[in-house]
């Protein structure tokens, strides 16, 4: 494995000379936007002349369900990142993912300056929006997600870059193509509710054609009432099941609720099941419609008639789930791979 010292050394210089260092503070080690927007591109920007730590929070950026814990909780947090506020005066620009404590402006403002926010979800939505405001007007620059997210902080920030999130496509591979009909999901149990909203359509599916199953993999398993449960898969989800579990997927679904919250969502789900070679069956709204438009990936279903008529034809169409399956790959390693993001967003760092 090549050094980090190696790395940094054949690394290209900033502005001022030598290696951009970074201090990036995420949500957490498994919050997906710091896995795909932060943690997997720091090995590739140190080759842009970007070196990134992350400091990641230990106790989330979620407050506990248990109202009577929520005060200690706040306590707790922010004095456990207090030490990586200091600790960011020893670098050369702050990059924040989101916000550190939920719906909350805390401790951004005394982070070492420059400060860039980077955002892959309408936050503003989130109580009365004035937090995500006031957290883009104390930072120089603004990264978005999509362009629905950086029409919004424009109005704030007058330096709004879009960069999409991007997927490893050397780690999310294809596989051989999977003959079982299983339906496949994958993120966590907050989006349960976009499945629940089709499950009249995946009940149908499940019910028509013999050994189809529902693999949902998250972190807990979700409630449905009126599919089967010997027709669910669950996979208890970990960065080492996760990909091998997307591989063994026929058809990779995203559904969405036509809302203003849904339109922030950057197409994760959807990029990780093309970067497999899986054809997706997603809602076509906001950067889902976008990413459908590069090529024949998949279907857009808006009814529940749709949602069948697609599930059904790609799992009784094994060529056609194999011939959108590769397109999809195509799509992601052209267009949304780690190589051709990280250059975006290393100069997009090196000029603020």
């Amino acid at each position: 494995m090549v050094s980090r010292d190696f790395l940094l050394g054949n690394a290209r210089t900033w502005g001022g000379g030598g290696v951009l260092r970074v201090a990036a503070f995420t949500g957490g080690v498994d919050v997906p936007s710091a896995r795909f927007r932060v943690r997997q591109y720091i090995r590739r920007l140190m080759e842009e002349g970007v070196d990134i730590t992350e400091f990641s929070s230990q106790l989330g950026v979620y407050p506990p369900h248990n109202l009577v814990l929520r005060p200690l909780w706040a306590i707790a947090t922010l004095s456990s990142r207090m030490p990586d506020v200091f600790r960011s005066y020893h670098y050369d620009l702050t990059l924040l993912q989101r916000e550190m404590f939920s719906t909350y402006l805390t401790l951004e403002y005394l982070t070492k300056s420059p400060r860039v926010l980077d955002v892959d979800d309408a936050i503003w939505l989130l109580r009365s929006g004035k937090f995500a405001e006031k957290l883009a007007l104390n930072c120089e620059a603004v990264i978005c997600g999509n362009a629905f997210l950086s029409e919004q902080f424009s109005k704030w920030n007058s330096r709004v870059s879009i960069i999409p999130s991007a997927v490893d496509t050397d780690r999310y591979v294809q596989d051989q193509p999977v003959e079982e009909p299983v339906i496949g999901w994958s993120g966590t149990s907050g989006g349960f509710k976009y499945l629940y909203g089709i499950e009249s359509a995946l009940a149908a599916v499940l019910q028509k054609v013999p050994g189809a199953r529902l693999r949902i993999v998250s972190d807990s398993i979700p409630s449905f009432r009126i599919i089967p449960w010997d027709k669910i898969e669950f996979i208890c989800w970990s960065p080492e099941k996760e990909v091998r579990a997307i591989q063994g997927m026929a058809v990779g679904i995203m559904p969405l609720e036509d809302s203003l919250w849904a339109r922030g969502k950057c197409s994760l789900k959807m990029l990780t099941y093309m970067a497999c070679g899986i054809p997706v069956v997603v809602s076509p709204i906001g950067m889902n419609a976008e990413v459908l438009s590069h090529g024949q990936v998949g279907f857009g279903p808006k009814s529940t008639g749709d949602w069948m008529g697609a599930l059904l034809f790609l799992l009784d169409n094994v060529e056609q789930r194999i011939r959108m399956g590769r397109n999809g790959r195509k799509v992601v390693f052209e267009k949304y791979s780690v190589n051709v993001i990280a250059p975006k967003l290393a100069k997009t760092l090196l000029q603020v």
